[in-house]
């Protein structure tokens, strides 16, 4: 399928890896031209050169903390005129509540939620003048499926989430779509290493650790990130334009609902 925008551009926040990394690579698939970023100089060229290699596009990389006004300044000049924004951060560790300090949400709300806010605010509006855009943001499963450990990770992510509810209304008209991507357990490296500290906690070894993780799933595996970056192109894609302030749960049927 044609996804219909060839020579757009996209900045897409996190992209050294992971999901990141994976949304990145289909939208160069797509002939979009890709802005990747994240704080390590020599993992985002890396995976810059990857992708050019793979997709013969150039994609551009900056190295940056998307996290601060400098880091933002820095990525939206590298990008120029952008077309799709892919909000994505790393989530904050998890933990007891009654052990997070008032610092410790401050840190999560700036990250997982602050920096989305500001990064649209930057965007939005060339996107309205020009009668197209797509944001999506990468979340995650526990904004519809609370985890208690991961109680700083689900207020920040929530509150984007709540903010976008909002404006997504007002600019759609406009041809600008705003949408959540939220994943379960998908298999990154991030998982790996939290299998792999579950394993050792239990005294199993990795491999009796992910078969068991993996088969309490309903599709009984884990996510790809291909599939992932898969759906995030398309929801990018001039297809997608009446898919708007939806949240759409990738997690292979784990969360039970009929809504």
């Amino acid at each position: 399928m044609d996804l219909g925008i060839k020579g757009r551009t996209a900045l897409v926040c996190a992209a050294s890896k992971g999901l990141g990394k994976a949304s990145a690579e289909s939208l160069a698939e797509a002939g979009v031209n890709v802005t990747i970023c994240s704080r390590t100089e020599t993992d985002i060229k890396r995976a810059a050169e990857a992708i050019s290699d793979q997709y013969k596009i150039k994609v551009k990389s900056v190295a940056c903390d998307i996290t601060t006004e400098k880091g933002r300044t820095a990525a939206l000049n590298m990008v120029g005129e952008i077309d799709i924004l892919i909000n994505n951060a790393g989530g904050p560790p998890p933990g007891n509540f009654r052990e997070w300090t008032r610092d410790d949400w401050i840190k999560a709300v700036d990250a997982n939620m602050l920096t989305g806010i500001e990064l649209i605010k930057l965007t939005i509006d060339p996107m309205i003048k020009k009668k197209f855009g797509r944001i999506i943001n990468i979340t995650s499963g526990a904004v519809k499926s609370p985890i208690a450990i991961l109680g700083l990770s689900n207020g920040a992510r929530m509150g984007l989430t709540g903010f976008c509810a909002g404006i997504a209304r007002e600019t759609v008209r406009d041809g600008v779509t705003i949408n959540g991507l939220l994943p379960g357990p998908f298999d990154t490296d991030r998982l790996r290493g939290n299998l792999q500290v579950r394993a050792d906690t239990v005294g199993k070894t990795y491999e009796e650790m992910y078969s068991s993780a993996a088969s309490e799933n309903p599709a009984g595996r884990f996510g790809t990130a291909e599939e992932f970056g898969k759906t995030c192109a398309f929801l990018c894609s001039i297809h997608a334009g009446y898919i708007n302030g939806q949240n759409i749960l990738m997690d292979g049927g784990a969360f039970r609902s009929s809504l």
